[in-house]
């Protein structure tokens, strides 16, 4: 009977990853298929990913998508890890307040930040300066979302530090800032690349807030959705792939370096 169970689970698994992926998988499939047809099968190519090179569109969507990504990224480690350091060193009463409140734009459905953040750059726009959606508006958007993703890997190794390192710098001769960047920096520095990865991805990956708060300039994932409602090209199929090995590496590099984070 034990066995019986054991098996219905396995097949249950594997029910489940093959609805999630197998759609993934016929998109890579079909990238590398000779002919335009999605129904025939008509030999091996790479020709599709050599034709984006030449697809102006993609290639500028391209362009914005990674643009966004890094300086967001830059941002967001920049404001994340000193976030982290502020809320480590307030009251617990205060700090519990800022967790939640840094939860948020976690957990906080895309469409709801995006249609927020468009409504708030409308409203700076009309009363206040001028604020046109573009690439700006779309990198302060990904800042929004990707800050706590910083946050909240850098918050852990804080607390795994020696509460005391910090007045140990001071008292040896280091400046409040000399003991942030040469001390704290370097103990914290491993939660601080996850957190950049994981910014890294969700910015690349996202579509939602991209959409609403773009404006006229679109990254990849808009590009693709827009593509979509006159007909997805091979060529499409051949960038979508090469996003999702992107993605997948990054993701599999942050699980790898929290593995071995925890067992450290």
């Amino acid at each position: 009977m034990k066995r019986f169970f054991k098996g219905l689970k396995g097949s249950y698994i594997a029910l489940v990853l093959l609805f999630l992926y197998s759609p993934i998988a016929i998109m890579i499939i079909l990238s590398f298929n000779e002919g335009k047809s999605r129904a025939n099968w008509q030999g091996f190519s790479l020709k599709w990913y050599a034709s984006l090179l030449d697809n102006s569109k993609l290639m500028d969507a391209l362009e914005v998508t990674l643009i966004v990504a890094f300086a967001a990224t830059l941002a967001s480690v920049v404001l994340g890890t000193l976030g982290a350091i502020g809320i480590h060193a307030c009251k617990k009463k205060y700090s519990t307040a800022l967790i939640n409140l840094s939860y948020l734009p976690m957990t906080m459905p895309d469409i709801v930040t995006g249609v927020s953040l468009m409504m708030m750059m409308v409203f700076i726009n009309k009363y206040l300066f001028t604020l046109p959606r573009g690439m700006f508006t779309m990198i302060l958007a990904h800042i929004t979302f990707d800050t706590p993703y910083v946050l909240f890997s850098v918050l852990p190794k804080l607390r795994q530090m020696d509460p005391n390192t910090y007045e140990a710098a001071l008292d040896l001769g280091c400046t409040p800032m000399e003991a942030i960047t040469d001390v704290i920096i370097p103990e914290i520095k491993p939660g601080i690349i996850t957190g950049a990865l994981l910014a890294l991805t969700m910015s690349l990956d996202d579509f939602v807030i991209s959409y609403f708060t773009g404006g006229y300039v679109q990254n990849l994932s808009v590009v693709v959705y827009s593509a979509a409602k006159l007909g997805v090209t091979p060529d499409m199929y051949a960038m979508s792939t090469i996003m999702f090995v992107t993605v997948l590496t990054l993701l599999i590099v942050v699980n790898k370096r929290s593995t071995l984070e925890s067992i450290s």
